[in-house]
């Protein structure tokens, strides 16, 4: 058995939770997961089964979360689980004037990390740092937010604001419920966190632990083949010869329309089954087609 479990992960599991999960369940133990998901947050964790563990890199990067953001409030860990710092009422505060700063949230930009995050500094996790009491603050990094779109607007004293935020791998959703708060002048946390989009995977066809469960109990799961869950990757069709010898990593001279530094789904062109990985490298002796990844 190998190949990608589409994995609703459920408030308070964490993402290493929902891997030994599934290694109860299926008997693999060769299981591993595409991007960790903070516990209190739910939604798509991509997981990937024997094999294939080597093949989550080449995922698409995009994700998709709707997040519900608390004005009025700041905690030590930028949402719900953390200690609050303040606390004030932020009734004056309308969906207008959010909407007209959100644009300096697109884009390029550069973010703060949470201080409580799985980030390493000086080889060692922000998070048992903050846990120590040492104050850290983490480097500032780019990331791309593609949209954010507002879903819902709840007034009040604390109000809450519903957002839908496409984005690039490494951004972190409680930097953004922060500083929109920061920006608006009332202090901001993240209240709620569904991932909707992860890898290439969607929370309408993903599966629930207890789904997982009823399929394996069945003998009726069926895991997401690589050439599927890669076929976003442009592709290579090599002969019954040359993918034999791509295969024991032997050398030869690529496709000429092979582009560099671009990994590349192999595939026999005798059966159309995926064989794998390559992408293509530079040698003294001249250009290489590399098995970066074999099935």
């Amino acid at each position: 058995m190998q190949g990608f479990l589409n994995f609703y992960k459920p408030q308070g599991m964490s993402s290493h939770d929902c891997v030994g999960a599934v290694r109860r369940l299926t008997g693999i133990k060769k299981v591993g997961h595409g991007g960790t998901l903070d516990p209190l947050a739910e939604g798509v964790l991509p997981i990937a089964v024997g094999r294939a563990t080597r093949l989550l890199p080449y995922l698409p990067e995009g994700k998709a979360y709707r997040a519900i953001v608390r004005f009025g409030l700041t905690t030590t860990t930028d949402d719900l689980e953390g200690e609050v710092l303040t606390q004030q009422a932020a009734d004056r505060l309308t969906v207008d004037d959010i909407t007209a700063c959100l644009p300096e949230f697109e884009g390029a930009i550069a973010q703060v990390p949470p201080a409580f995050s799985a980030i390493q500094v000086q080889g060692q996790r922000l998070y048992d740092l903050a846990r120590k009491g040492r104050a850290v603050t983490p480097p500032s990094r780019k990331v791309v937010i593609h949209s954010l779109r507002v879903q819902h607007w709840q007034p009040g004293a604390q109000p809450e604001l519903t957002l839908d935020i496409d984005c690039g791998p490494g951004t972190y959703i409680r930097s953004i419920a922060r500083d929109l708060g920061d920006r608006l002048g009332t202090g901001a946390t993240l209240a709620h966190l569904t991932r909707t989009r992860s890898g290439g995977f969607s929370a309408e066809h993903s599966l629930t632990p207890q789904e997982v469960t009823d399929l394996v109990e069945k003998q009726a799961l069926e895991l997401v083949t690589p050439a599927v869950a890669l076929g976003h990757l442009p592709a290579i069709a090599l002969s019954p010869e040359v993918a034999r010898r791509w295969q024991q990593g032997q050398k030869f001279p690529p496709p000429e329309t092979i582009l560099p530094h671009t990994p590349y789904r192999v595939l026999s062109d005798a059966s159309g089954d995926f064989l794998g990985i390559a992408q293509l490298e530079d040698r003294d002796e001249g250009p290489i087609l590399k098995a970066k990844m074999v099935l």
